[in-house]
């Protein structure tokens, strides 16, 4: 079955990075765009960042343009997203995800989750 488990969160100061990462399993990787989303507390899901399944082309929310990358490795089945520059509005809890259309939250699968923290 579709796996995705997200890992690399934490808490982190204001102007920090972290690179968040997400396993997938039980699906051809390569085949698939991916995404990330994010939810702040209280806030709904979020659209942050997606690749195509090749890693050609990528789209960023305007929250996030110029902050976070997003990448992929798709011989080790594994997505990535680097942010840099994290502001206290970027705490939340981010997912990857498959399926649903490109720019928006709603997708096919979900990760569980990792924590993102950003605070002084």
């Amino acid at each position: 079955q579709v796996q995705l488990v997200e890992s690399g969160g934490g808490v982190v100061q204001p102007g920090g990075s972290l690179r968040l990462s997400c396993e997938a399993s039980g699906f051809a990787f390569d085949h698939y765009a991916m995404k990330w989303v994010r939810q702040a507390p209280g806030k709904d899901l979020e659209w942050i960042s997606s690749i195509y399944s090749g890693g050609e082309i990528r789209k960023a929310a305007d929250s996030v343009r110029g902050r976070f990358i997003i990448s992929r490795d798709n011989s080790k089945n594994i997505l990535f997203l680097q942010m840099r520059n994290l502001k206290p509005e970027d705490t939340g809890t981010y997912y990857c995800a498959r399926g649903g259309p490109i720019t928006a939250s709603n997708s096919d699968y979900r990760g569980q989750g990792t924590r993102v923290t950003v605070s002084s």
